[in-house]
Order: structure tokens, then sequence, then C-alpha cells
């Protein structure tokens, strides 16, 4: 089973892409880049995942209505706003709909079917959308985001640093585990911080794609559903 995250750009820059493989019970990192072009992405995708899989997608894939915000916004405000956690408001009218509808729409059409339930452990291809920055308040028993995305060269850059280490110190001990033994340097120029953070988010996105599939509704949240749109959270019970 593939397991493939997307991190995705809302305009034209490249988006993060990771791809974690199972092996029995333990995921193995197979590939994390990054892709401009939406047909240079679904080409990996298609290299990645040629039979089962699923993709978690940090965008919003389904976005019903046309102004305001969506349920799956308002849920994670609700119960992540005191983490500093909350998601950007989606609605049909905001620039990036169009494209991140497509991503949705394209990932369907390969015959990814949108997962906001699903039987835990079945082979299938899946796709649903997640947001990393809940998911790491769950997976590294946070009290608090961590900041890497915003600030200073050197405040993002000691974010990164904490975020690479989290990565590697928890997600070998929880399960499914990652088996993981390094992960490329931080870097310190800004434009290399920024490649770094897609990737990793990328990261997050396919272990918590990973994660839905092991465990489903027993350690996960579904702020959502299929007709209002939603987000998939793990948990740690």
């Amino acid at each position: 089973m593939r397991c493939l995250g997307i991190d995705l750009a809302w305009g034209e820059n490249p988006s993060g892409l990771c791809c974690l493989n199972f092996a029995s019970d333990t995921l193995v990192l197979l590939d994390l880049r990054r892709e401009t072009s939406i047909a240079d992405i679904f080409a990996w995708v298609d290299h990645f995942s040629p039979d089962a899989g699923i993709v978690a997608v940090d965008a919003p894939t389904l976005i019903p209505n046309q102004t305001g915000s969506r349920i799956p916004d308002r849920l994670a405000h609700k119960y992540f706003g005191k983490y500093h956690a909350g998601c950007y408001p989606a609605n049909l009218n905001l620039p990036f709909a169009d494209r991140t509808l497509g991503v949705g729409l394209r990932l369907e059409a390969r015959g990814f079917a949108h997962a906001p339930t699903i039987q835990p452990r079945s082979l299938g291809r899946y796709q649903i959308e997640m947001f990393p920055h809940p998911a790491m308040i769950h997976l590294f028993g946070l009290n608090q985001i961590l900041k890497y995305k915003k600030g200073t060269i050197a405040q993002r850059k000691a974010g990164l640093i904490q975020l690479r280490q989290h990565i590697l110190e928890k997600l070998p001990n929880i399960k499914p585990r990652l088996e993981i033994a390094t992960l490329p340097e931080i870097p310190n120029k800004g434009t290399e911080l920024k490649a770094l953070e897609d990737q990793l988010d990328s990261l997050i996105c396919a272990y918590a794609a990973a994660y839905w599939w092991y465990w489903g509704l027993e350690k996960n949240l579904v702020l959502g559903d299929r007709d209002s749109g939603y987000i998939v959270v793990p948990t740690i019970v």
C-alpha cells in the first residue's frame, strides 16, 4: 500500500510531495521532492501509486460553499484555534478554488475516491484532505504549533529543526511506525528553507494518510463530511 502526501501550492509555486510504502506494519520513505506543474505532480502520483494507494492533500479539494468558510474550516478553528492551528477558510469565490478542486477531481478520475469514512487496512484507492498543523499537535503532543512558516530566517530555521527532530524521534515510535534514519539537513537560505518546509509538510500528509488507512475512526477525527468537505486529523489514544 502506497501512502502519498501532497503539500499543494495554491498558486504556481512548487508543491511538496512524499511517498511512503507499507512493509507489514512499518512505513518506509520512498520519495521526497517538489514539483511545480500539475502535470508533473500527477506524473509523480501515477508513478508512485500505480495500484492500491491513499493520497492526503493539504488543500481544500471539496468546496460546496460559494462564500464564507466551510464546516471543516470552522471546526478546525473550534478545536484547534487554541493551538494557533486553525485553517484558512475556503469558498468558491477565492482564486485558489479552481486549482484545489481540480486536483481532487483529477484524483477521482484516477480512482482515488474521497474517504471521509474508511474500512481500516482495506486495499483500494483513496484520497483525503488533511492539514498538517492539527496533525502535528496530536502526533507530537504539542501545546502550540511549530512556527516554521513565518518570521525571520532564524525563527523559521529553529521551527524546522524542531519539526525535523519530531519526525525522526516520534514517528518511529507510533504505530504504524515510520522507519527513517535521516532527513535533509536544515539549510540557511530563505528559499531553501521554504523548499524543505514543503517537503516536510508533505511527509506529515503522507504519514497522516497511512495513519487514517491503518486506524480509521478508532484513532482519527473527521471534521466535516463528504458533502460539506472534511479534514482528517490523527489522534493518539
